[in-house]
């Protein structure tokens, strides 16, 4: 059984840094691409960022190039986005999420990934 475990939310005043990890257990973590996700009230989920399953390929979306950086560990099977700069319009829920197929390149769509975590909240206050 897979499970998908986010952690490192938290407040911070714009401007600020928060760094979000993302542990898989249970599963080969090392060839899938990861992805980084969030929801904002009353919005539909967003793809952020994701990361192929060597670490070689990533991507971000326009709202956050720039300014967050995402990493992969696949010896501790851990995953992190370095988010700087940031703004209020970046609180939001924040999930992380394994690739339904192997050794894939990643993706921001949702529906590309079926493991996902219960996420860890990003509140930037003004």
């Amino acid at each position: 059984q897979v499970q998908v475990v986010e952690s490192g939310g938290g407040l911070v005043q714009a401007g600020g840094s928060l760094r979000l990890s993302c542990t898989v257990s249970g599963s080969t973590f090392g060839n899938r691409a990861l992805g980084w996700f969030r929801q904002r009230p009353g919005k539909e989920r967003e793809g952020v960022s994701y990361i192929s399953w060597s670490g070689g390929f990533s991507d971000y979306s326009d709202s956050v190039k720039g300014r967050f950086t995402i990493s992969r560990d696949n010896v501790k099977n851990t995953m992190y986005l370095q988010m700087n700069s940031l703004k209020p319009e970046d609180t939001a829920m924040y999930y992380c999420a394994a690739d339904a197929q192997v050794w894939r390149l990643g993706s921001l769509r949702p529906s590309d990934y079926n493991y996902w975590g219960q996420g860890t909240q990003v509140t930037v206050s003004s």
